[in-house]
This record gives C-alpha cells, sequence and structure tokens, in this order.
C-alpha cells in the first residue's frame, strides 16, 4: 500500500473554510476508492467521507452533510476535501485512506495510517 500524505490543515476560526488534499506518496489514486476520517483527542477515529473510484457515488457522515465536499482529479492524483463553515466539533486529525463499501457503509481498506493534517477550529 502506498503511503498516503494529507496535507491542508490549520487553524481556523468557527464559520471558516479549508480545503485538505491527500495524494499518495508513489502509484496512483486512480481506480480506488477513497476516504475521508478523522480522530478528535481522545475519540474514536471515525469516518466523514468517502468517493467511489469513478467519482460516483459519494457519502458523508451526518454531521458534516451541507458543509463539507469530498472530490477526486486523477489527473492530478489527489482527492480532496473542501470543508466550509467550520464548526468547533469539526477539530479533528484528518486522515485519507483507500476504502470499500459494504451495506451502504464505507470502512478503510489500508492498514496504514498517514500522518493526517491536523484542523483546529477556534470558537
Amino acid at each position: 500500500q502506498a503511503l498516503l500524505v494529507e496535507s491542508g490543515g490549520g487553524l481556523v476560526q468557527a464559520g471558516g473554510s479549508l480545503r485538505l488534499s491527500c495524494q499518495p506518496s508513489v502509484g496512483t489514486l486512480s481506480r480506488n476508492a477513497m476516504g475521508w476520517f478523522r480522530q478528535a483527542p481522545g475519540k474514536a477515529r471515525e469516518f466523514v467521507a468517502a468517493i467511489g473510484w469513478t467519482g460516483y457515488p459519494t457519502s458523508y457522515t451526518e454531521s458534516v452533510k451541507g458543509r463539507f465536499t469530498i472530490s477526486r482529479h486523477d489527473s492530478e492524483n489527489t482527492v480532496y476535501l473542501e470543508m466550509n463553515n467550520l464548526k468547533s466539533e469539526d477539530t479533528a486529525v484528518y486522515y485519507c485512506n483507500t476504502v470499500y463499501q459494504y451495506e451502504n457503509k464505507w470502512f478503510p481498506r489500508g492498514d496504514y495510517w498517514g500522518q493526517g493534517t491536523q484542523v483546529t477550529v477556534s470558537s
């Protein structure tokens, strides 16, 4: 499994926006369904969003629907997570991974997690 590198996190005020990026260190993301996950301090890692290898379907956890958008640009070998109207509860380390879908839920396919990118939302 290629190492996935996340970037784009930072400190932002509530209501602000960030765009996260995910790229492999080697190889290509094409023909892989991709997902974003996050882990807040003291909590388990949770699913945030996923996108099929064709760009369809997309899926979001309920708390980010209407605020986050996942997209992929295979020509750039990059998956993005556009985050708008950020809230303090979005504060977490965000990770990407290859994913698979089972019974309308998305699960990480890879066993290895990268360093992630920290998103901190101040209220």
